[in-house]
């Protein structure tokens, strides 16, 4: 069954964001920018987790989140442009379960998202780590590093990354790594995946000759490095 996601926030750029963000995600959205709304939509739409902006119109977000708390324990992630950390800890002493302060990312917050559920139903695993020499991946906000200096990678990049390194040592083909990223098989287009593995080798500083990360099968595919994984 879908989850559903009421988003609550005044700001039309960021809702429209965070709808898009989430429904590629494969969640269900309900989106209303007046605090006024907030309550009857919740009642109405009775979603899995609510995000709900702090600083509304008509009614603030920490009204909301008490009167939510009164009724319910769905899980809330409160937003808002305010960094004080007493505020913070208002939101969390009302029930809310996380806190997310503007700008952010969208994947951060849909990465917070699964997290918070996870732990509301109980399923709360370890962070997802991948290490491999100097190479840091962090799967749940689809992060990446190298010797702890930020690579700023695609969505098609992350997946392409994070699908080998899931399975060291494992040989993909290309139309294998196509249909993971793309969600489609095209035989023509299966050369794009060599583009990605060159843009994610020269990121990493990685020499396409004796690549340390992604290695060329040749012939089949690539597969990631076997050697000194360990996965956190």
């Amino acid at each position: 069954m879908t989850d559903k996601v009421l988003v609550v926030e005044d700001e039309a750029k960021i809702a429209r964001t965070l709808r898009l963000y989430l429904e590629q995600a494969g969640y269900l959205v309900v989106a209303i920018q007046d605090g006024a709304q907030a309550l009857p939509a919740f009642r109405h739409e009775r979603p899995d987790l609510v995000i709900l902006d702090l600083l509304l119109p008509h009614t603030d977000g920490w009204e909301i989140c008490r009167q939510i708390r009164r009724e319910s324990g769905t899980p809330i992630i409160m937003l808002t442009a305010r960094s004080e950390e007493a505020d913070k800890l208002i939101g969390l002493e009302l029930g809310a379960d996380d806190y997310v302060t503007k700008p952010f990312s969208p994947r951060e917050v849909v990465a917070r998202v699964r997290v918070v559920l996870r732990r509301s139903r109980g399923l709360v695993q370890p962070p997802q780590i991948i290490r491999t020499g100097e190479l840091l991946i962090d799967l749940d906000t689809r992060t990446a590093s190298v010797s702890a200096h930020p690579i700023e990678l695609t969505p098609i990049e992350f997946d392409l990354l994070s699908t080998l390194a899931r399975h060291p040592g494992q040989v993909f083909t290309r139309l294998q790594l196509l249909e993971a990223t793309q969600g489609s098989v095209s035989e023509g287009y299966e050369r794009t995946i060599d583009q990605h593995i060159k843009n994610l080798r020269a990121k990493f500083g990685d020499d396409a000759r004796r690549p340390r990360y992604i290695l060329t099968v040749f012939g089949v595919g690539y597969k990631f490095a076997p050697e000194g994984s360990e996965h956190g």
